[in-house]
């Protein structure tokens, strides 16, 4: 089988398509098939290094980004009108890729390179599948979803804002999550961070701002830090940069609640371990998060990123809160709001537990699996 995949820019589309990509592997070498894959992406983009890294062979493709704004003058922008002039050569290169490659089927997981891509497979009659990780589609889904032979979302909810052609032959398969998260050991955490100081009687939170750490969540947290542990153990992932300048906190802290935190820079290999180990996350809301705390049914408070595009984070985080599965921060946070959402969490494991359910209500742990499916039925015209 011969796969064209292509989507990133952000971790946000690259790490879904990597996934569908394993398992798509997996699948067929479990039937004795094998399938050659070739990813279309920009040179700058995170997937111009996750391919080539993954052993997957890579090709880029010029591309233009619009920087939106809800003033339509500030759309023509001299970088919004340079960039659209670079789509037309990214068009013509991507179909003279889809024309040399000659797909079974086109993979899109959305970034403004899946534009000429997709179009590209529409104009050579490779069928195309289109995955938006998010609630409301992406501005490059958006355009791709009508040009689609199959769409397939994370959740039930942005069927009603699908192009009504593409409803018809839209699916939800949720958004595919690295199996490794869902095989973590809470006492591997421990063993594995030292973390013997911990009251194993208080629940756990899980602080992440992503892998480069948020500013504004630390900010938060190192305000509430003495009252957040007198009620649950903490470890904290600030991101590398800002390690250094939360160190001096954790360094004055009564003994007694000194080894109930753990601050690191970085959360590598035992980030499985430690997301088995937690009752409670405080994140950001990106569409990857909502799809790992899902599938392993966690309680969470988002403080979403409030400069994601189309403010993607706040509605990722909205649509869970209006179903009791999470507390969704908005506007602008402050460490009393936090401390708010947390105490009522902390406080009463029941609680807890009944998020935690209505979270795992909402987790689709087989979506690459179920997303597979939509590729191989699409591959051979089904």
């Amino acid at each position: 089988m011969r796969l064209v995949v292509t989507g990133g820019g952000t971790g946000g589309h690259t790490y879904p398509a990597l996934t569908a990509v394993r398992t798509l592997q997996a699948r067929l070498a479990a039937e004795g098939r094998s399938v050659e894959v070739l990813w279309v992406g920009t040179a700058e983009g995170l997937e111009a290094r996750v391919a080539p890294a993954e052993g997957i062979r890579f090709a880029p493709v010029a591309t233009g980004k619009v920087r939106r704004s809800s003033n339509p003058l500030k759309m023509i922008s001299p970088a919004n009108v340079r960039d659209m002039g670079r789509v037309p050569l990214g068009a013509v290169q991507a179909r003279s890729l889809i024309s040399e490659f000659a797909p079974d089927v086109v993979l899109a997981t959305g970034g403004y390179v899946a534009v000429p891509v997709g179009l590209a497979a529409r104009s050579c009659g490779v069928p195309l599948v289109v995955h938006e990780q998010t609630v409301r589609l992406g501005l490059a889904n958006k355009v791709l979803a009508r040009a689609a032979t199959r769409v397939a979302v994370s959740s039930e909810s942005t069927l009603p804002l699908l192009p009504e052609s593409a409803r018809r032959t839209a699916v939800v398969t949720g958004n595919p999550v690295r199996p490794a998260v869902l095989t973590g050991q809470a006492e591997k955490a421990v063993s594995a961070l030292g973390l013997y100081g911990f009251e194993r009687s208080l629940p756990t939170v899980y602080v992440t701002g992503g892998a480069q750490g948020s500013v504004q969540i630390n900010t938060l947290v190192a305000k509430l830090l003495p009252w957040l542990l007198e009620h649950a153990n903490v470890v904290h992932q600030c991101g590398p940069a800002n390690e250094a300048g939360l160190r001096g906190q954790a360094e004055v802290l009564a003994p007694h609640l000194a080894g109930r935190y753990l601050l690191t820079g970085y959360m590598g290999a035992e980030l499985p371990d430690v997301l088995a180990l937690a009752d409670v996350v405080v994140s950001r809301s990106g569409a990857g998060t909502l799809a790992e705390l899902t599938a392993l049914g966690k309680a969470a408070v988002f403080v979403p990123l409030a400069s994601s595009a189309g403010d993607e984070q706040a509605h990722n985080a909205s649509h869970l809160q209006r179903a009791g599965a999470a507390v969704a921060l908005l506007g602008d946070v402050t460490a009393g709001g936090l401390r708010e959402a947390l105490a009522p969490l902390l406080a009463d494991p029941v609680r807890r537990e009944a998020m935690a359910a209505r979270s795992r209500e909402h987790g689709r742990p087989d979506a690459a699996e179920r997303l597979v499916d939509v590729v191989l039925a699409a591959a051979s015209g089904r």
